[in-house]
């Protein structure tokens, strides 16, 4: 089997067992990761073919929505790829990708570090802010049921990994405590260049939304 056809078995895959997932993190959202990390890995001396799987399969199970295990999705990508004969040194590259992708509250020392992973990891990054983020972040906030906003309750930027994924604080809140730290942690210089306007997008709805909030504007 060639490169072309893993990557399609896996699009396959992907799409069959996101069919039902929640807006923010569904197959649409791993499509997106995938073509932004297609456009940054040119720019990178990588393996297409890792950072096409690792775009691919790097939410196949999140963990937020499987009580916090985050054993699940790195599992299922791993019997998935076996099933298909993948190589085990890329197999082994894309689970490391998968589990180490993800931002944990910022506070969580990396354990892996491949130019791959940079390239799929800004890419899923670049998919959370920006005018898409800013839709995702109000789309899961929904899901959860979380309230827009509440003066009272201030950002929390010293959260431990444990803390971050049990918040239930108001949505606006998740921009301080992620959204806008991402642009200034991008691994790759396109996926700096990328953030920057995604970033300022988000600052100035940010602005238009508290003098709506006050009813200036």
């Amino acid at each position: 089997m060639n490169n072309d056809e893993i990557i399609q078995k896996t699009v396959d895959f992907v799409k069959h067992t996101l069919r039902n997932a929640e807006g923010g993190h569904d197959w649409f959202h791993i499509e997106r990761v995938f073509k932004t990390s297609t456009t940054i890995a040119k720019s990178e001396n990588v393996d297409v073919l890792v950072v096409s799987l690792g775009a691919l399969l790097h939410d196949i199970a999140d963990s937020k929505f499987y009580n916090g295990d985050e054993t699940i999705g790195p599992r299922v990508a791993k019997d998935f790829l076996e099933s298909i004969n993948v190589d085990k040194s890329v197999t082994d590259h894309v689970i490391n990708i998968i589990e180490n992708i993800s931002f944990k509250g910022g506070n969580v020392i990396q354990k892996f570090k491949s130019p791959e992973l940079d390239v799929v990891q800004d890419a899923d990054r670049l998919d959370a802010i920006g005018a898409i983020g800013v839709a995702r972040c109000f789309n899961y906030g929904g899901f959860k049921n979380r309230a827009l906003y509440n003066p009272d309750i201030k950002p929390n930027l010293q959260m431990s990994k444990e803390e971050y994924k049990k918040s239930e604080a108001p949505t606006i809140n998740h921009f301080y405590e992620k959204l806008l730290l991402l642009k200034d942690r991008m691994n790759t210089e396109t996926g700096k260049k990328m953030a920057e306007k995604r970033h300022l997008f988000m600052e100035q709805f940010l602005d238009q939304f508290y003098l709506e909030w006050e009813g200036k504007s």
